[in-house]
């Protein structure tokens, strides 16, 4: 599933420099990745493994929009201000050749149905269960600690 990144109107001039379109900006659920995508400066696929979770965020007018980073770990693919959905990374991820980041933010189109898409993708398989959190396996072997065994 496709879904777009937002771009206002008005910030379409100034994202058309990095070549940012409504049709080349977007985020792309399959069974097995996410790619994001905006314009000609940023593409890269992360693992589903990879992703930790996502959340809808506020993103400050400091921020600013475009290709953005605070250095600290977070990208911004920002189009608007409205609709920006952070994606948390398990791992972090190599950017622009030098930069690690942990969290993608990118202002999208519908975010609720993003979420929603993104949490279906990271249901486990039907008829498995996952593992409980904590849970300890049990040893198979016993010891016989100098007893003879039987």
């Amino acid at each position: 599933m496709r879904f777009p990144v937002h771009i206002d109107s008005w910030w379409r001039p100034l994202l058309l420099a990095g070549g940012a379109t409504p049709r080349n900006s977007y985020v792309e659920l399959t069974d097995d990745q996410v790619l994001f995508r905006f314009g000609l400066l940023f593409r890269r696929s992360v693992p589903m493994a990879d992703v930790e979770g996502a959340v809808i965020r506020a993103w400050p007018l400091w921020y600013g929009v475009g290709w953005r980073t605070n250095l600290l770990g977070l990208v911004g693919l920002i189009g608007s201000y409205k609709g920006v959905v952070e994606v948390r990374l398990r791992k972090p991820l190599r950017v622009w050749g030098l930069l690690r980041c942990r969290r993608i933010a990118a202002s999208l189109e519908d975010p609720n149905a993003f979420l929603a898409a993104l949490a279906r993708a990271q249901e486990p398989p039907a008829g498995t269960t996952p593992p409980r959190a904590g849970a300890r396996h049990q040893r198979t072997t016993r010891r016989s600690r100098g007893r003879p065994q039987e």
